[in-house]
């Protein structure tokens, strides 16, 4: 590029000035850079790709080598199949018994009320029928109303006395002025089932 000397600033380069008499840039972009850039982005995207394609693989394989092969714990259920789930009693059953292939234990669909619901239920069972406990020896379980009525006649049998020690100084024995409990409590899930039970009872029976 042709210099001159400027008799204003000294000895020095001539400084570059732009002519904006068009109204636009007249120079061109650089082509040749961004022909670069973008060749280096799809070379980084391939690499970093094959770099996690190869992480996972190697991570897969450890984790197969110590779970194991797959067994029918492990099977997925292809829920797909089901297609839509109205409310059919069929699709119902079929679907319990995909979910009982899931190991113990399980996550539970609910608070567990139902589960509290069902171990009173299984209680009521016991405390109000009479079942088993020994076929062989003749040994039955009771009733607990028909236990109760046999200890109002006949009293409960005495146990033998034993020798209490006497209180150390400064101390006193406890002395129960109520009993403890009078029995479980139904949870308000039941209470509120029980309360269902009734209106439709009522219903129908109008």
């Amino acid at each position: 590029m042709p210099s001159h000397n400027d008799p204003d600033h000294g000895h020095g380069p001539e400084k570059h000035e732009v002519d904006a008499s068009a109204g636009y840039e007249r120079t061109d972009a650089n082509i040749t850079g961004i022909v670069v850039f973008m060749t280096s982005l799809a070379i980084f995207a391939a690499v970093t790709g094959f770099l996690c394609y190869g992480i996972g693989k190697v991570i897969n394989a450890h984790m197969n080598k110590e779970d194991g092969p797959n067994s029918k714990w492990t099977k997925t259920v292809d829920i797909r199949q089901l297609g839509n789930l109205p409310s059919n009693p069929e699709l119902q059953n079929k679907i319990a018994t995909l979910t009982q292939n899931f190991p113990t234990p399980r996550v539970q669909i609910d608070n567990g009320d139902q589960d509290i619901a069902d171990l009173h239920a299984r209680e009521d069972l016991l405390l109000k029928n009479y079942t088993w406990i020994d076929q062989s020896k003749g040994a039955v379980r009771i009733p607990i109303e028909r236990a109760m009525q046999l200890v109002a006649q006949q009293g409960l049998p005495v146990a033998p006395a034993t020798e209490v020690q006497p209180p150390m100084t400064g101390d006193s024995r406890p002395v129960i002025t109520m009993p403890l409990t009078n029995g479980f409590a139904r949870t308000a899930y039941e209470q509120q089932e029980k309360q269902e039970e009734a209106v439709k009872m009522q219903r129908g029976g109008q």
